[in-house]
């Protein structure tokens, strides 16, 4: 299940141009076969969606939360996707002391024709965890 967060410009066939996504099971602890409390990458998605509130490219790049992204052994996970750049995955992101690089890291994204996020011009903490980089369509 997702949950779109922002309402964003959206392409005549109604998909947003920009979109973040964020593993919101990462860093999950679980018991039983039940997750207990807040995992970390809720905690990551609501400290996201606070800075968000404040960020020029909250009503273009809107904030998805997803059930799970499968990269469970490198959460926390998010990735940023459009229409005709690069796809990025990141993961092994702190759940506390990433939200504001990867708002900035997503402005870069935003900001590039293509998409590319040469590492040196990345936040420090998006340059390492990178788990994929995708052709785009």
């Amino acid at each position: 299940m997702t949950t779109t967060i922002n309402i964003s410009p959206a392409s005549p066939l109604g998909v947003a141009e920009h979109t973040l996504f964020v593993c919101k099971t990462c860093a999950s602890v679980w018991q039983n076969g039940k997750r207990l409390g807040e995992s970390g990458g809720e905690k990551l998605l609501h400290q996201l969606q606070q800075l968000a509130q404040d960020w020029e490219l909250r009503d273009e790049f809107p904030i998805q939360e997803v059930e799970c992204m499968s990269a469970c052994n490198r959460s926390c996970v998010v990735a940023f996707s459009a229409k005709g750049k690069l796809t990025y995955l990141f993961g092994d992101l702190a759940v506390d002391g990433s939200a504001s690089a990867v708002l900035e890291c997503a402005s870069q994204y935003y900001a590039k024709a293509d998409g590319l996020l040469p590492w040196s011009e990345r936040p420090e903490a998006m340059k390492k965890g990178i788990l994929a980089k995708i052709p785009p369509l």
